[in-house]
């Protein structure tokens, strides 16, 4: 029996691989079924079946793609409707896969088809759960990502209450915990760096698996402080339920490279120009009018979250040899209308003469004298409220990035904004939305709160935010 985790960090996902005898089930794959069928491939096995642990809201999940191309089985938990062919699962069914068993635990809550899937092995024993969105490491699922779902997200988190009750807690102590995400993923609040750990320990440290918690202690908890979900949550979920075009046609019609008059043209009709080089480089110059989303962090969260329209036509800088990684991993939230990228990138934009554009910076030094006595000033932290709550500068507004598109209204194009994340990769993104939307008077400062905390310059003292997990 091979058990591999198969972690993406861009995402903070975990899709599994399980195999046994020659038979191989994945859990929760990605969009893109290369590395899985690959993997499959080296083996000698093949693809059984397709495990999906929920409809997924933070990433298009893989499973029809996948299951075109190998002929493997989707299975989901009990209550699932999903609109193309799969088998919808009865709660404690076993699946064979192999010399081993994997049986279907129904546990809604996060969702109300969430299922967990239980690996019993060779010998009958019980091995490892694969919990999904159900239970994570530290933590347990928002609940309130239900498609269509009349529930309240009290009705949802009392759900989930008696799952972990009824279907987790008996289980033995030694069984292997195989979440769905780790920290940084925005479908918990409290979620660790580890990716797996013994249920036993989970038992000891997770609030959510304490038994003498009482039922609606557990609902206020987990409904407490959730800050709303990114805004492509629900129409991923939408995608994973009802389908979605084929992963290799959306590779075709958007790797393209496209010459400076076919660039200009498609900008000059309504694309979106997305820039996924360091930020850095795009603070140095950069295509008027274009936003920033470095491809080295969390690109396809951002993207999701600050793109509000899945179709939007995007245009793409890259750096050299970057562009397919692009496409896959827009491609994974959603965003399969890339209409290619530009051939040669930044340089050959500035060859050709086209105007550019950069983005104003000093260092936390200079800040005190250019913002002291500046009566139309202000500072902004556009890091999370949970990072501005914990420890900031005392004369800086809290302007979240990710609610950038809602509080937009509330800045004056007339003043003067600083602007700040922790390091300088959100505070980059925030700039370039807000000079597409005719704001001029921005400055960035360099290092972000990191370099701020390092100089003379007054911040409140630190608070431990002990039930919020905050990005980077």
């Amino acid at each position: 029996m091979i058990v591999e985790q198969m972690y993406t960090n861009c995402l903070a996902e975990a899709a599994y691989y399980i195999e046994s005898n020659g038979e191989v089930a994945i859990v929760d794959p990605l969009r893109d079924p290369e590395p899985y069928i690959e993997k499959a491939n080296e083996k000698g096995a093949k693809i059984k079946y397709i495990l999906e642990t929920h409809f997924h809201a933070d990433f298009v999940s893989g499973h029809l793609d996948l299951a075109k191309l190998t002929g493997a089985t989707i299975v989901y938990g009990p209550s699932a409707k999903p609109s193309f062919d799969a088998y919808i699962a009865k709660d404690d069914e076993i699946l064979e896969l192999g010399n081993v068993k994997i049986k279907v635990l129904h546990t809604p809550g996060h969702t109300l088809e969430s299922s967990t899937f239980l690996l019993i092995d060779e010998n009958g024993k019980e091995n490892s759960i694969f919990s999904g969105d159900t239970l994570f490491i530290g933590d347990v699922g928002r609940p309130d990502l239900a498609v269509k779902s009349d529930l309240s997200q009290e009705d949802l988190a009392g759900l989930l209450y008696d799952s972990l009750k009824n279907k987790i807690l008996p289980l033995s102590d030694d069984i292997i915990v195989y979440p769905g995400h780790g920290a940084g993923s925005a479908c918990g609040k409290n979620m660790s760096e580890e990716t797996q750990d013994t249920l036993g320990h989970q038992k000891k440290v997770n609030y959510a698996l304490d038994e003498r918690l009482s039922k609606d202690d557990f609902i206020k908890e987990l409904t407490e402080g959730i800050l709303p979900p990114p805004q492509y949550f629900l129409k991923n979920a939408v995608l994973n339920k009802s389908g979605y075009e084929d992963y290799s046609q959306v590779m075709k019609h958007s790797f393209r490279a496209l010459g400076i008059e076919d660039f200009k043209k498609e900008k000059e009709a309504g694309a979106l120009i997305l820039d996924t080089r360091i930020e850095d480089e795009f603070r140095h110059e950069h295509i008027p009018g274009s936003i920033s989303i470095p491809l080295d962090g969390m690109f396809a969260v951002w993207v999701g979250t600050l793109i509000p329209d899945l179709n939007q036509k995007l245009l793409l800088i890259t750096d050299s040899d970057r562009e397919e990684e692009t496409i896959m991993r827009l491609a994974r939230v959603g965003y399969d209308h890339a209409l290619g990228f530009l051939e040669g990138g930044i340089e050959s934009w500035i060859i050709d003469g086209n105007p550019v554009e950069n983005i104003p910076t000093i260092n936390p030094s200079e800040l005190k004298e250019r913002f002291e006595g500046n009566k139309n000033a202000e500072i902004l932290d556009v890091r999370k409220p949970g990072e501005y709550e914990a420890e900031h500068l005392k004369d800086a507004r809290n302007f979240p990035l990710d609610f950038i598109n809602e509080y937009m209204k509330d800045l004056d194009k007339e003043k003067t904004y600083f602007l700040h994340c922790k390091s300088g990769y959100r505070s980059m993104i925030t700039q370039s939305i807000l000079r597409k939307n005719g704001f001029k008077n921005l400055v960035d400062i360099r290092g972000g709160f990191e370099e701020i905390k390092n100089s003379s310059l007054p911040v409140t003292e630190f608070v431990c935010q002990s039930k919020t997990k905050e990005s980077v």
